[in-house]
């Protein structure tokens, strides 16, 4: 299973899942011009996108959707709340039911229920080969049975979106600080902290953490608190960029190098592209 992080934040976020050949984007939060500028060092274009998952409505996470829709005719898969929000501008299939897997060229993917001020908000599973990744964005609190669902992750993706101080003394105005705090708003660094003292375990090898707010976080402050449950274990932890990828490799066990379970994550550069051309796309088949 491959992971490139295209973007993540308040401008944009896209997510490409790769495994046994199947390919989907989830969210599509840039333009159809960034995403195949962001792909491209990847061995990556939009041709080989096979489904686009959506998490939800709100414009940083469907801004290029239209155009790439018009560009490629594929599935645009969501919830029912999310199929109707769009309505009239993107027909959505509602396919993806909390705690209802669908599973395409043995790729699995759970959808699971998140806390945010959406339609119908979504975050995912994916399962291939033994291994599991866990990407949750865009919820103000870590419901029980969210974290229930993302135990025994390989790799988690997770929302650690502001650091309280810097939003409680920064410029947003009041109403839209009380929204980002509420409880369905956006996880705080604290908050993923917490989350990850519940599902630190064997399995997991890799903490990424996403939808950063420029204005109210940094890198450091996300670092710093993740490390409090982080250090002194084996887990490795990521910041991803609004503006720079990150690219994800989770081996099967058997394919694993130097050890068994082995992961690669890696910031990409020009001359460090993350990945070699890949087969064509397959016929996708999300119905």
């Amino acid at each position: 299973m491959r992971i490139v992080v295209l973007a993540s934040g308040s401008r944009g976020n896209a997510v490409v899942v790769e495994a046994n050949g199947t390919r989907v984007l989830v969210d599509c939060g840039l333009s159809y011009r960034q995403l195949r500028t962001r792909m491209a060092p990847h061995g990556l274009g939009p041709a080989d996108i096979e489904a686009v998952l959506l998490s939800h409505e709100h414009i940083d996470h469907v801004r290029g959707l239209e155009a790439f829709h018009k560009q490629h005719r594929l599935p645009v898969v969501g919830s029912e709340g999310t199929r109707k929000a769009l309505a009239g501008r993107v027909a959505v299939e509602p396919l993806l039911r909390s705690g209802q897997p669908l599973t395409q060229h043995g790729l699995e993917v759970l959808p699971v229920a998140t806390s945010h001020d959406a339609a119908e908000p979504i975050g995912f599973v994916f399962t291939h080969r033994g291994r599991r990744l866990g990407l949750v964005t865009d919820t103000g609190t870590m419901t029980a049975p969210l974290v229930e669902c993302l135990a025994g992750c390989t790799a988690l993706l997770l929302e650690a979106n502001h650091d309280l101080d810097m939003l409680r003394l920064g410029p947003y105005p009041w109403p839209l600080k009380q929204r980002i705090r509420s409880r369905t708003g956006h996880l705080s660094n604290s908050q993923t902290r917490d989350a990850l003292e519940q599902l630190v375990g064997p399995e997991l090898q890799l903490v990424v953490a996403m939808h950063l707010s420029q204005e109210n976080n940094t890198p450091d402050l996300v670092r710093a608190e993740l490390g409090r449950v982080l250090a002194g274990s084996a887990v490795r932890c990521q910041v991803s960029s609004q503006d720079h990828s990150l690219v994800v490799d989770l081996p099967a066990p058997a394919q694993a190098v130097g050890r068994e379970g082995a992961l690669d994550s890696r910031l990409s550069t020009p001359d460090r592209p993350g990945g070699g051309p890949h087969p064509g796309p397959r016929t996708p088949d999300w119905g």
